[in-house]
């Protein structure tokens, strides 16, 4: 793992792979607060493995005041076009809790479209921003108003068979942007643990194209090598894999996992302690990522610690698991 870090959108939606095997995956991670200059992040802890993350945060309102504010976590984007054809992964099972204690949140949905909120457009029409109905209530709409949303590129239209014969039916194009929230309190100078867990929603593939020293070679090759610091030593352990699995084209899964770290500079000031610990599973799984100041702690876990440090860069993870046994 090369000593870097990759740089990457706030909130990543990535796009689908393009094999029918393939999974892709979405960052989550990071809470993010409306701006005060109350409120330090004295410390995170966090988790990373493709089961699960985990995450306990200690903040301190360094005022003689108790500070009401709302903390936010917004989920990747979810664009419902690539959903219909493709598989994509999310985060799920999320929970929260505030000193021991679950925490209620309120959630909002928009639908977005090119960067404008198209939600009213939908309430007009009654149709769900999001949930298994969408299909249902597009097809109930009248001719007009089905067109309008082809004509606004809300909505697309596929043709198939369900047993009346060849029907047109409509299918969703927008893009859903979901932000789970909180009123929280944070008392005049104490501290406070706000825990998360969830499961990352990890993507992957069937077979890992870094497996071949062709694809290595082009230009998804070279940018998957990029944007997980993918050194000589991986891609010697997926060699290793592929020489012990045997045959011509070997199968060896492959899994990503991101997570969203830089929403941790969006406070007062750096994150006073930070830890992070990444697992890749199994000992003969082999991963990568891009890291400074890694240490192995165990046969499948890393970590990283630092002190009064604000993230500028969100984490990436490669795990590649050896082939399946017959």
């Amino acid at each position: 793992m090369k000593a870097t870090w990759l740089c990457a959108a706030l909130l990543i939606a990535t796009s689908p792979a393009a094999a029918n095997d393939s999974t892709a995956e979405t960052g989550a991670g990071g809470l993010v607060l409306t701006r005060t200059s109350a409120i330090d992040m004295a410390s995170e802890d966090l988790f990373v493995s493709a089961d699960q993350v985990r995450v306990r945060y200690v903040f301190r309102n360094r005022t003689a005041r108790d500070v009401r504010t709302t903390i936010a976590f917004p989920m990747p984007d979810r664009d419902l076009g690539p959903e219909q054809f493709e598989d994509v992964a999310f985060p799920s099972d999320f929970a929260t809790r505030v000193g021991g204690a679950p925490v209620r949140m309120r959630v909002e949905r928009k639908a977005s479209l090119k960067g404008r909120d198209m939600s009213p457009a939908l309430a007009a029409l009654r149709i769900p921003v999001s949930g298994g109905g969408i299909g249902k209530a597009l097809d109930a709409l009248p001719g007009a108003d089905r067109q309008r949303l082809v004509s606004l590129g809300l909505a697309g239209i596929d043709e198939y068979d369900v047993g009346k014969g060849m029907e047109k039916h409509l299918y969703p194009l927008w893009t859903i942007r979901e932000t789970w929230y909180w009123d929280q309190i944070f008392p005049a100078g104490r501290n406070l643990v706000v825990e998360h867990s969830y499961r990352p929603g990890a993507g992957g593939s069937v077979g890992t194209g870094l497996a071949r020293a062709d694809f290595r070679r082009t230009a998804e090759g070279r940018e998957t090598i990029g944007r997980y610091c993918a050194d000589s030593d991986f891609l010697g352990g997926i060699d290793r894999l592929a020489r012990a699995a045997g045959g011509d084209s070997p199968i060896l899964p492959e899994q990503r996992i991101s997570y969203i770290l830089t929403t941790g500079g969006n406070w007062r000031a750096p994150i006073g302690d930070f830890r992070m610990v990444v697992d890749k599973g199994a000992s003969d799984n082999v991963i990568s990522f891009c890291a400074t100041g890694l240490r192995k702690i165990s046969p499948t876990r890393f970590e990283i610690r630092r002190s009064h440090w604000r993230p500028e860069r969100d984490l990436h993870l490669l795990i590649v698991r050896p082939a399946p046994k017959p």
